[in-house]
């Protein structure tokens, strides 16, 4: 039976860690990303699945003092995170709600931006949360998805550990009702929903040896380890065996690794 609340990659303080990490290191993108947005002073905006962090410190800065962010989210320790850094940074214009993505309560039709970022390939029914996004934003107002898409993840020359880890997580997922080549779909979700003037962009980055994210299938592996012994889909020993050998063949400075597919695709509400 498919879990409406699941999150692909588990909700302890191993993904809160990685979570807080990927913000540091996406931030040059999640830049670039808002700056195609023209978010001006006064927005109402909301980020739905922030996390322990998110969007929200770059939002609350774009919008002034004059405008308001609120967070989204639903697992209580990312709750208590997000609270404790808008606290620590004394950012006074972030609110953070703890609620599901797919039904925030937050009024329709309220909202100037509404993002999410790296959220829709981590759950199942992410059609539900890219339809909230759409109830939540006024007319005229924008949709903002950052989204990513397996396609691209990939090593050369080929390594048998990375080939079958990765068919093991995608089973996983599978199972659980995850698509992870939800980026390349995000486009029609959006349109699905009555947004217009949908614009996308596609990112590909290289991680080079050393590169933090060089690691990202070990990351997603290692964090869901317990669940893909627990529920059959390797053998704890199998998993040992492949990490161990990944690690030693990400560590080849000749080996080629390209990351997810990312999908900036946006939409507007029409009046």
């Amino acid at each position: 039976m498919l879990k409406r609340d699941f999150y692909l990659l588990g909700q302890g303080e191993a993904e809160s860690r990685r979570l807080l990490e990927q913000t540091d290191l996406l931030k040059p993108e999640a830049e670039r990303f808002l700056d195609r947005l023209n978010i001006t002073g006064g927005a109402r905006v909301v980020d739905l699945g922030c996390g322990p962090r998110g969007l929200l410190g770059l939002l609350a800065a774009r919008v002034g003092t004059d405008g308001r962010v609120v967070g989204v989210e639903r697992n209580a320790a990312f709750v208590e995170a997000a609270r404790r850094f808008i606290a620590a940074e004394r950012i006074a214009n972030v609110e953070i709600v703890e609620a599901d993505a797919k039904a925030s309560g937050l009024p329709p039709d309220g909202f100037d931006l509404v993002t999410a970022r790296l959220v829709l390939v981590n759950v199942p029914e992410p059609e539900r949360i890219v339809a909230e996004m759409a109830a939540l934003v006024r007319p005229d107002g924008t949709v903002a998805s950052y989204e990513a898409d397996l396609g691209a993840l990939l090593c050369d020359p080929p390594s048998r550990a990375w080939d079958r880890l990765l068919e093991i997580y995608t089973a996983y997922a599978e199972a659980h009702g995850v698509d992870l080549f939800i980026g390349r779909k995000t486009h029609r979700l959006l349109r699905d929903t009555g947004l217009v003037e949908i614009d996308v962009k596609p990112i590909v980055n290289v991680y080079p040896p050393g590169h933090p994210r060089r690691t990202i299938l070990l990351d997603f592996v290692t964090n869901c380890r317990g669940e893909l012994v627990h529920e059959t889909f390797a053998d704890g020993n199998e998993l040992n065996d492949l990490i161990a050998e990944l690690q030693h063949d990400l560590a080849d400075p000749g080996r080629l690794v390209t990351s997810h597919l990312f999908y900036e695709t946006t939409g507007r509400k029409p009046r």
